[in-house]
């Protein structure tokens, strides 16, 4: 159906990132043994390979690392091009792709930017990010 967001695959590595963003909560995983923070979900620490990983509430905030801006899109993106697409570096050290939203002559590298929850489906939030003034 035009219009509709592709779902992501929910599964037990996961859902505690996904059931977050519906309580609108940033969660990422933290190695218990190296204490270095890990995104994208995982059973196992990339940094040390310890399977002690438990999740932590993020701040919400970061870094944009790099950003694109979209403006020939396909599919249910079509008709919200042109749309930023960013790699934002949160303040805990991960990386993750991402919506920045707002006003595009504010968007840059290095901009500190704030998370939002977008409920862009009856049951789908997904994590955008907004440049914040300092």
């Amino acid at each position: 159906m035009a219009g509709q967001f592709p779902k992501p695959l929910i599964d037990t590595d996961s859902r505690p990132y996904w059931e977050g963003l519906e309580r609108q909560e940033l969660r990422i995983q933290q190695c218990d043994d190296c204490h270095r923070h890990i995104f994208y979900p995982r059973l196992l620490c990339p940094h040390c390979f310890s399977d002690h990983v438990s999740w932590t509430q993020a701040s919400g905030r970061g870094q944009i690392y790099s950003f694109t801006v979209v403006h020939k899109a396909f599919g249910p993106f079509a008709e919200q091009a042109p749309f930023v697409v960013a790699i934002v570096e949160l303040e805990e050290g991960v990386r993750m792709m991402t919506r920045i939203v707002g006003e595009r002559e504010t968007i840059q590298i290095g901009a500190s930017v704030q998370v939002l929850y977008e409920k862009v489906e009856e049951d789908l939030v997904l994590p955008y990010f907004e440049v914040i003034r300092t």
